[in-house]
């Protein structure tokens, strides 16, 4: 290894002190909780049993989880919420993003639109549209009345309640994903469109060639963050039907949620979130190997 000069060394040790606090607060805000939630995992400590209370029980929570049917089943409705809502907010945020980047003479109302969705405060958006589902006094009823159809019980039914709570989470997610959609549409070179029309291609082959691979960084971008936060859902579902009817639309961080605030059990909590962390690792790096793979299937 080639030895620095004295301004080489200087010009490191400047870097390492400019990084240190970035890493320290990293350390502080992140790593330690986690460590934290970790060595809590392998304990039972149950505030309403104290004179239980372990400080080691090793894989015992672990154990209890997977033979925990209500953790199954929370576990099955968070990737039902995943599969349906990530793409859902992806599809309707590059639609507004498409509608945003038309070239309006003036501009900010359309984009206010996208920003205010997204601003809105989850409970608020939950209990919003609550109202919107209600049976008797719903907007989505009353319409149905207005066209000659019978009115749903959209929140007091497992299905209905699960279209409704989809439908909420897609409208108020849609809003981040055609922000970061839009900033990747901006970054298209203008000369591409110009140099198809030329050409004689169609709108929609433009969209195909040139918008959607060119795009695609940015959807990735959307589709990670989307996911991660469709696994931590809580609010929406929290606000407007409370997991129900019944557990039927329970998800895993209302179930950690349930177990840590309600029941005081932090032992078996911490177990239940450590494993949706995990959950969140395995399909956040499915995605980052194939952001790793350019078009034509080599790795970047």
């Amino acid at each position: 290894m080639a030895r620095l000069s004295p301004l080489e060394a200087s010009e490191r040790r400047l870097g390492y002190l400019m990084l240190a606090p970035a890493v320290i607060l990293l350390l502080v805000t992140a790593l330690y909780p986690i460590a934290a939630l970790i060595r809590e995992s392998f304990s039972h400590n149950v505030l309403t049993e104290p004179w239980m209370a372990k400080p080691w029980v090793g894989l015992d929570n672990f154990a209890k989880a997977m033979g925990d049917p209500r953790f199954w089943e929370a576990s099955a409705n968070t990737l039902l919420y995943v599969i349906v809502t990530v793409p859902g907010a992806v599809a309707m945020g590059l639609g507004l993003a498409l509608l945003a980047n038309q070239p309006f003479r003036i501009k900010w109302p359309v984009r206010l639109g996208l920003l205010l969705p997204w601003a809105l405060p989850l409970v608020f958006a939950g209990l919003i549209f609550r109202w919107f589902f209600e049976f008797q006094q719903g907007l989505v009823n009353n319409a149905l009345l207005f066209v000659g159809l019978s009115p749903v019980n959209w929140l007091t039914r497992e299905t209905p309640a699960f279209i409704a709570i989809c439908i909420a989470i897609i409208w108020k997610t849609s809003s981040f994903a055609a922000l970061v959609l839009l900033a990747g549409l901006q970054t298209i070179p203008k000369s591409l469109y110009e140099a198809a029309e030329v050409d004689g291609a169609s709108k929609w082959r433009q969209f195909l060639e040139i918008t959607l691979p060119m795009l695609m960084p940015a959807i990735f971008v959307a589709l990670i963050f989307r996911t991660i936060t469709a696994i931590q859902t809580f609010d929406i579902p929290k606000a407007m039907t409370d997991g129900g009817p019944g557990k039927s639309n329970e998800t895993l961080a209302m179930y950690i949620h349930s177990t840590t605030i309600d029941a005081l059990d932090f032992g078996y909590g911490s177990t239940l979130a450590v494993l949706m962390f995990v959950l969140s690792a395995v399909l956040t790096s499915f995605y980052l190997r194939h952001t790793r793979r350019d078009p034509s299937g080599g790795r970047h």
